[in-house]
């Protein structure tokens, strides 16, 4: 129980103050430590569905479930809402863009997936007797 409740305190607190220093000594937001400090691929797109699913605001929350045409939308309402200046930092515009995109594909893979997965056999149906054979 006392874990429990330690556990619970460094999630609430600890970890919002631990962002909070970090962001004044490194001037740099949690999405930018993450998109400069860590090499394309997996890991960094692993990290900032993270980041940004763990989020206080609305808008990080649901970021990473947006349909794939309104990312570059996305994209700029979270570079407003944590005020970066495109202009300085034109490379996290596109370090999101890749991540939301690889994290949207794979949402909607997996939803893809479960949608066959769900559907019944059926003899009567030409196509799964035939995916059958194959």
């Amino acid at each position: 129980m006392l874990f429990q409740v330690c556990l619970y305190f460094y999630c609430k607190f600890l970890w919002r103050c631990l962002k909070f220093v970090m962001r004044k000594l490194t001037g740099r937001c949690e999405l930018q430590r993450i998109c400069y400090n860590t090499k394309p691929g997996a890991s960094r797109t692993m990290k900032i569905e993270t980041s940004l699913r763990d989020s206080k605001s609305k808008l990080l929350q649901t970021s990473v479930s947006v349909h794939p045409d309104a990312i570059e939308k996305t994209i700029e309402d979270i570079m407003e809402l944590k005020k970066i200046n495109p202009d300085i930092n034109p490379q996290l515009g596109i370090s999101l863009q890749a991540c939301l995109l690889q994290i949207v594909g794979y949402r909607n893979l997996i939803a893809d997936v479960e949608k066959l997965r769900r559907e019944p056999y059926d003899s009567d149906n030409p196509q799964h007797e035939e995916m059958l054979l194959k």
